[in-house]
């Protein structure tokens, strides 16, 4: 209803204007005055033909320039408005409606559309941020001379874009695949590979049936048992933090790219993530499974209400975790507590702290470290920049 009143505003405003010109001809006279006249008149007729056109019946269509867009990137699209008519449209403004969290960053188009039938308008979006943002068509508006008589339409249009994190090139060197020796000393359990026996023993109550070695005992008629070597898993469980922190994208970027360095090393791994929503995927080997991981990462956001140390105290797929790699922005013993009680069967953690560039640690921060590294945890301190060499410091270490 609003829009209707302002719609019939500009036309009496139109009409005042035609008839204020037609009384001024008629008292002052003369040649100016109705010239005056004569010229408001084709502007008017316009103004009211205007009125009476609908723009509502209009072909858009959008084709994407950038065929994959990463966090930050750059975003292009090309709009192509078709008509059936030649009705001159003056001041013409088209706007591409989008998701709400896309608002700061849409861009506007003004152009003399004229007699054309047809018109292609480019746009770019700069810096544009994760997530899977929704285009919903294109917001028309035509105005007349004056600006008092006006137009507008949606012409719907959906297309969903997935702007995906940042994917850092990384070499990926697995935390732990020592086998015992020169294996350093480590509170954190070591587990008996039985895929591979280094030689027999006698028995002993309480070995496993499986362990026995038959072919010795046809030969002395004496029960022997096979001895395994001690080794740990190339195998990680990738563990990412979605507390609420202003390093959130940067944890983000970095979980990406260890996956992605991982699948293209044809290691394997495990992922979970944690907030309002649980994803945990036992497998991570192959593209698609790959694709599956980013795709979620695309849209995950910092939505982890409790400290996530009460979290994943209940979480049982960390029971059987031999190899964790924990990504967060924040440690705390709380966390290390939580870890050594619900993951038994732990041999390795490292933690990738990320942190602001050139940032100093505090006393207590040294402390910490110290405290988990005597408790057997490995933390990394990694920033934005150095993203690449994640792996290779993890091994100087």
């Amino acid at each position: 209803m609003r829009k209707g009143l302002k719609h019939l505003k500009g036309v009496f405003g139109v009409i005042l204007l035609l008839v204020s010109a037609f009384i001024y001809a008629m008292f002052q006279g003369g040649f100016v005055s109705w010239f005056l006249f004569y010229l408001v008149i084709p502007l008017s007729a316009y103004s009211f033909l205007l009125f009476f056109y609908s723009i509502s019946k209009l072909e858009v269509e959008r084709t994407i320039e950038t065929r994959q867009v990463f966090s930050g990137g750059r975003f292009s699209a090309t709009i192509h408005v078709k008509r059936n008519n030649r009705f001159p449209l003056m001041y013409t403004s088209f706007e591409e409606k989008v998701s709400k969290n896309l608002l700061q960053t849409t861009s506007k188009q003004i152009t003399f559309w004229g007699w054309r039938k047809e018109f292609k308008w480019t746009y770019e979006i700069e810096h544009i941020p994760r997530g899977e943002h929704e285009l919903e068509g294109v917001i028309m508006r035509v105005s007349d001379l004056f600006g008092w008589v006006w137009k507008e339409a949606f012409i719907p249009s959906k297309k969903t874009i997935l702007v995906f994190p940042n994917l850092t090139e990384m070499v990926y060197i697995p935390i732990e695949t020592r086998y015992d020796q020169g294996a350093t000393a480590s509170r954190i359990q070591t587990m008996k590979d039985t895929s591979m026996a280094t030689g027999v023993r006698a028995y002993q109550p309480g070995d496993r049936v499986s362990w026995i070695h038959w072919k010795s005992f046809a030969r002395t008629q004496t029960l022997k048992t096979k001895e395994f070597e001690d080794r740990q898993s190339q195998d990680l469980f990738i563990l990412m933090d979605r507390s609420p922190s202003p390093l959130f994208e940067d944890i983000v970027d970095l979980t990406a790219s260890i996956m992605q360095a991982i699948v293209r090393n044809h290691s394997l791994s495990a992922f979970l993530s944690i907030g309002e929503t649980r994803l945990y995927i036992p497998t991570v080997q192959n593209e698609e499974q790959l694709h599956r991981v980013l795709y979620h990462l695309t849209k995950v956001q910092a939505d982890l209400k409790k400290p996530i140390e009460q979290v994943i105290v209940n979480d049982s797929s960390l029971a059987q975790v031999t190899s964790l790699l924990y990504l967060t922005s924040k440690i705390s013993y709380e966390w290390i507590e939580s870890i050594q009680k619900t993951a038994t069967n732990l041999r390795v953690c490292t933690c990738f702290l990320v942190k602001q560039k050139d940032l100093k640690l505090t006393q207590d921060e040294i402390a910490f470290h110290q405290y988990a590294a005597s408790r057997g945890f490995n933390i990394q301190i990694i920033t934005k920049e150095r993203f690449a060499q994640a792996f290779l410091e993890v091994n100087r270490s």
